[in-house]
């Protein structure tokens, strides 16, 4: 795994370069959100994997079982299906196969079809680690046939990043199997503003997590609730920032947001741009072309719940702003939606920002930042409600790799038998309800007397049935 690191550093131009011709995201953006964490997770996971993996032993639940030593020891599934997707086709499917491979497993790595020369090169990066041959296997097929092959090859796990709808038809396929599945799903997410928030780093802030990869991030930045207090400040910053934003073709590293992946995609997002003018919104700023793949970076305000723009997943450059009263209203509005992936709270009082975070429903909260977490290899990383199931990254992510075994040991196994074991009586039953007195029970002398059974029970197991 550390030569695989050597190598992506090796390579990073070049990697980022493909990255950017399979998507149409900039090279800056391809190496800052695929490259360089893919680099860092290669490090990350094989410095963590011996501590984590490690057997581990458990504490006592009771005296009763002082002679019991039990281990718990991670086990791999056997073979680990991955269908990634294209928005990170980098980054996202090292988050699982090192971990998966790191935790004794194989994978089968199957890449959205739009960046098969990624995953062509995720597989030559292997090979030239050092992988063993037939470790790492990347197939391409299309996404429904790649699915049905996995299971009926018999794969022990399977690995889907994608949207909600196709998630849950992987999903009802697995269960025919009896096949677990972790499912990184689509995402919706709010980003608080209250109004002791700094509000020039609140903007920047968003214009970031709303338009790196051209908005195509599942945890982006979608929809902004803005304390009241905030609110001019806030919407003016913002206007200024996407003024000055460079949209176009990556020529020299002079633009900052590249165009959409796919001519879907383009639709998508046009459609719920129009779906949000026809109903009420209006545009505060706007930049860049909207030819070809490219689509102008959009700020709207005037959202509410009836948009597409605030209930579902955009994908796309477009923040839809609203005004709330206070907090509270705020975390009401952030918390009605299906999706739970990242949410994130913006404040200069970190007590308060913290208050209103444990109250988000969202599987990644951060503060004073967003979508960023989703690069660091130590947070978990998954959502809930229709975001997904299950977690990738960090001591999660091996957890999710392997399954959990114990192993209990008797330290008193020249004994001949343990107390509860046949043939019983009275006594036997009365010391075992003794054990429950002694050790849970009220009033001194009466767990006194309880523990006397209890040691009498006890003392049985040193006698032959």
């Amino acid at each position: 795994m550390r030569a695989l690191g050597r190598e992506i550093v090796k390579r990073a131009d070049s990697i980022a370069e493909l990255i950017s011709r399979s998507t149409g995201k900039t090279r800056m953006d391809a190496l800052s959100l695929d490259v360089l964490p893919g680099a860092i997770v290669a490090s990350y996971y094989a410095r963590i994997a011996p501590r984590v993996l490690s057997p581990r032993r458990l504490e006592r639940s009771s005296i009763l079982f002082i002679n019991k030593v039990s281990t718990l020891t991670r086990v791999p599934f056997g073979v680990i299906g991955i269908i990634s997707p294209w928005n990170f086709p980098f980054g996202i499917p090292l988050h699982e196969v090192i971990p998966a491979i790191l935790s004794g497993n194989g994978v089968i790595l199957k890449v959205a079809t739009q960046v098969q020369p990624v995953g062509d090169e995720i597989g030559d990066l292997a090979r030239t680690a050092g992988f063993p041959e037939g470790l790492l296997a990347v197939v391409h097929a299309p996404g429904r046939t790649s699915v049905d092959a996995m299971l009926d090859a018999g794969i022990d796990k399977l690995f889907f990043t994608g949207s909600t709808a196709a998630g849950k038809e992987i999903m009802a396929k697995a269960a025919r199997f009896l096949v677990p599945v972790v499912l990184e799903l689509g995402g919706n997410d709010p980003m608080i503003v209250l109004d002791d928030a700094n509000l020039d780093r609140a903007a920047a802030g968003a214009l970031w997590a709303g338009m790196s990869n051209t908005g195509q991030s599942c945890a982006a930045a979608e929809r902004v609730y803005v304390e009241r207090g905030a609110w001019d400040g806030f919407r003016e910053q913002l206007a200024q920032k996407v003024k000055g934003m460079r949209v176009g073709l990556d020529r020299d590293f002079d633009v900052d947001v590249g165009s959409l992946t796919s001519e879907g995609q383009k639709r998508k997002v046009t459609a719920v741009l129009a779906d949000a003018l026809k109903k009420g919104a209006r545009v505060v700023a706007q930049a860049g072309p909207s030819s070809g793949l490219f689509h102008p970076v959009t700020v709207l305000e005037g959202a509410n719940r009836s948009m597409a723009a605030m209930c579902e997943e955009v994908f796309g450059p477009i923040i839809a702003l609203e005004k709330v009263q206070d907090e509270e209203e705020a975390i009401e509005r952030a918390n009605d939606s299906l999706y739970g992936l990242s949410a994130s709270v913006w404040s200069s009082n970190r007590r308060r920002a913290r208050r209103v975070a444990a109250r988000l429903r969202a599987g990644a909260v951060t503060i004073n930042d967003h979508l960023m977490s989703h690069g660091m290899a130590e947070t978990p990383w998954g959502g809930f409600g229709h975001s997904g199931i299950g977690r990738s990254h960090g001591e999660l992510g091996f957890e999710e790799m392997t399954q959990p075994r114990v192993i209990v040991d008797d330290l008193l196994h020249r004994a001949p038998r343990n107390m509860w074991w046949y043939p019983h009586d009275r006594s036997v039953y009365e010391g075992l309800k003794g054990a429950m007195v002694a050790l849970h029970g009220r009033g001194l002398f009466r767990r006194l007397a309880a523990a006397g059974r209890l040691v009498r029970t006890f003392m049985r197991s040193f006698t032959k049935g």
